[in-house]
């Protein structure tokens, strides 16, 4: 096909909030990269962060940058290198970009490498028609996948790799933050044989869905949370808990709720250091198992998110509550930040 030279892309054009709807030069590929034309692409919290140019975006992002990095198309331009992948592939992103020679890559922790490159953080993201990644990276779908599903299939890999860290079969959960990870995670929990799902958010439209995701106890973490597993678990506490909020209410309310002896595997990110987290109650004297959690195990993780999207043991379009043209961003980040949609998918080119 003949590639144009120029894109529409959303950019980060100042150090200031919001982003810009622009034309831009396509992107140029190495002899081992691919150029993907993006079907579909899903926000994160990480382009909220961005958008709303707060501490960590600051500290990050390098304006003017393209945006973006939860993304599905089609391989349209491959280099010279280029042996595993092919024009016409249906891929989606594995958007970190390892060394491959720190002390984490060489030993099989490429999901932890020290000196990851972050598609639409560290280089140009997919909030555009097309995106340049290294042909590694590509992982190849069936083409009858929905292209906003094959998209959030990224994020929907870290609450693979946070829920799978353990065996959730006959297992208590609890997943405090019903965001779009933590309601991945239910149903990752469900599809897992988990007995009891607790569900914990202070938005009430998150805790239906949380419900219609397999949560046999959804609750707002304004109520006593603490008090309804006890009781609901004659005391003991849950097995595992699934910290998806970063708030540190949750935090706590999920480490008190926590069964002597449990497991706690933790993927949200605090704003900023706690405050009153009671270690030795909490992790030391439980005899608790704490597993932190960074991204997705490369490519471990997508073979576990294959087999429960691709074989349907979890359906995650429900949580995609919005479907838009790409031109339609702003207000799609606006909505997201009021908390009236759960993730939003925008189509650079047509919505199919």
């Amino acid at each position: 096909m003949l590639i144009p030279e120029t894109m529409r892309a959303v950019v980060k054009a100042q150090a200031a909030t919001g982003a810009e709807l622009q034309t831009v030069p396509v992107p140029t590929i190495g002899p081992r990269d691919v150029l993907v034309k993006v079907r579909a692409t899903t926000i994160c919290g990480t382009d909220l962060h961005i958008y709303r140019w707060d501490t960590w975006a600051q500290s990050r992002i390098r304006p003017p940058m393209v945006f973006g990095h939860e993304f599905s198309g089609d391989i349209v331009a491959v280099g010279d290198e280029v042996t595993t992948v092919k024009v016409g592939d249906f891929i989606s992103g594995e958007t970190h970009i390892i060394c491959g020679h720190c002390y984490p890559c060489r030993t099989g922790q490429y999901h932890i490498c020290r000196n990851v490159k972050i598609v639409g953080v560290d280089r140009p993201g997919c909030f555009a028609e097309y995106v340049a990644i290294p042909a590694s990276n590509a992982w190849r779908n069936d083409p009858k996948l929905d292209p906003a599903v094959a998209a959030a299939q990224e994020p929907f890999g870290n609450a693979v790799h946070t829920a799978l860290s353990t065996d959730l079969a006959t297992k208590t959960v609890l997943i405090t933050g019903c965001g779009p990870i933590g309601l991945f995670a239910v149903g990752i929990a469900k599809a897992a044989g988990a007995r009891q799902i607790f569900a914990t958010d202070v938005n009430p439209s998150r805790l239906e869905m949380a419900r219609t995701m397999g949560a046999t106890h959804p609750l707002n973490a304004k109520d006593d949370v603490v008090g309804a597993v006890m009781a609901a678990t004659d005391g003991g506490g849950v097995d595992v808990l699934l910290e998806m909020s970063g708030n540190g209410v949750a935090i706590n309310q999920g480490f008190k709720s926590l069964r002597f002896g449990g497991y706690a595997a933790l993927l949200g990110l605090p704003g900023r250091p706690l405050d009153n987290f009671d270690l030795a109650n909490h992790i030391v004297f439980k005899g608790a198992t704490v597993y932190g959690v960074s991204g997705r195990k490369m490519y471990e993780t997508w073979y576990q998110t294959r087999a429960l999207i691709g074989e349907g043991r979890v359906d995650i379009r429900p949580i995609i509550s919005h479907r838009m043209p790409l031109d339609d961003f702003q207000q799609a980040f606006e909505m997201m930040i009021a908390g009236e949609a759960a993730k939003v998918a925008l189509f650079p080119h047509n919505m199919s």
